[in-house]
């Protein structure tokens, strides 16, 4: 199982994590890119959206 967040303080609202994420589970809010609520565990942990973001925003941990 994993867990995804994503650090407001280092998103540049580019939506390239959102555009590569296979499950849909993130979206764009206020110009950043957010955790859709209540999907932050429905991550398949496949780094898709780490591996496109420039400033490294998306957090991903295995529980």
């Amino acid at each position: 199982m994993y867990m995804i967040s994503i650090d407001a303080e280092k998103c540049e609202g580019c939506n390239e994590c959102i555009d590569g994420c296979p499950v849909n589970i993130l979206e764009m809010t206020d110009g950043k890119a957010v955790v859709i609520d209540g999907s932050e565990s429905d991550c398949m942990g496949c780094e898709t959206c780490v591996v496109v973001c420039p400033t490294a925003a998306p957090v991903i941990e295995e529980m």
